[in-house]
């Protein structure tokens, strides 16, 4: 696995030379790519110019986020899906396979089953989308309790039935976007962890919660940076991944209040800091693999 840098926490903060540059800077291999903005560059300027920074840095693409709402009403949602294999295209021209996207928790339009039906028929139509150009969809669920209060229908909020959608849609490129911070405020643990996959497992976020609050009562809010010795357990939780054979993309994904400041800089260099710490206690080497045991000094 790897270091990708998850660019929505840096919000309009710096430009992408600046952010390739700070990347590499603080140990970062990968990065995400809003593809949005890099499909209407290549449309634009043509694709060698929209790529140049990327092929010259030879940073990695780790994901880029569905640029679809699966709430959305379905013409909305029909005129988007139009524009997805190109979008999937762009993605593939920079070595990127993987797409991630987050089901709602609740809402006011659909009772359960009637949702879990129209999100298992878009995800497959996604999916079919994405599939010519090599790329994976993982799904990840949100379990902030405050996210479902006053809300007419409750949807997926835990683990177990992120699984079950994925294995409803029956596409062998739809996977997990495994939030630990998520898996863990929902009730899972390191067991609920192993007990996925690895082959569905898309691309994983990192984030720590404060120790004053019960499980029920944090918020987005309440995900902070990970750190030794933290509620969380996050080198436990690299150590389970490396031992599944993980090698995908790994980011930590705080909320905007636990950052520094608003400054590009600031902000990659606290997330390196966290990343570098919690991946050297868990032993990890910078390719994120297990370092190999000491040689036994006994004849």
């Amino acid at each position: 696995m790897f270091k990708n840098l998850n660019i929505s926490v840096l919000g309009n903060a710096g430009n992408q030379s600046e952010i390739i540059e700070e990347a590499l800077t603080h140990g970062f291999r990968a990065m995400d790519l809003n593809i949005v903005d890099f499909a209407n560059r290549a449309k634009t300027r043509g694709m060698p110019y929209a790529k140049r920074l990327i092929e010259s840095s030879k940073i990695r693409i780790g994901t880029f986020t569905l640029p679809l709402d699966l709430e959305s009403d379905d013409d909305v949602f029909k005129a988007k899906l139009a524009g997805l294999a190109d979008w999937a295209a762009a993605a593939a021209e920079v070595g990127c396979s993987r797409c991630v996207t987050t089901v709602q928790p609740a809402g006011d339009r659909l009772p359960y089953h009637e949702n879990f039906t129209v999100h298992r028929d878009r995800l497959a139509e996604i999916c079919r989308v994405l599939r010519p150009s090599g790329v994976h969809l993982g799904i990840a669920f949100r379990a902030d309790a405050e996210l479902r209060r006053e809300k007419a229908f409750q949807f997926i909020h835990e683990m177990d039935a992120i699984l079950l959608l994925a294995k409803m849609v029956n596409a062998p490129n739809l996977g997990i976007n495994l939030d630990v911070w998520d898996m863990l405020v929902a009730g899972g643990s390191l067991e609920t962890l192993r007990a996925v996959p690895v082959e569905q497992i898309v691309a994983v976020q990192l984030a720590d919660a404060p120790e004053d609050l019960p499980l029920e009562k944090l918020t987005e809010k309440s995900r902070i940076l990970p750190s030794l010795g933290g509620r969380f357990d996050i080198p436990a939780v690299l150590v389970a991944l490396a031992e599944m054979g993980y090698k995908g993309p790994v980011a930590v994904k705080p909320h905007r209040s636990a950052l520094p400041s608003s400054r590009s800089d600031s902000i990659v260099s606290a997330i390196g800091r966290s990343l570098d710490a919690v991946w050297k206690a868990a032993g990890l080497t910078p390719q994120g693999v297990l370092a190999a045991p000491a040689a036994s000094t006994e004849a």
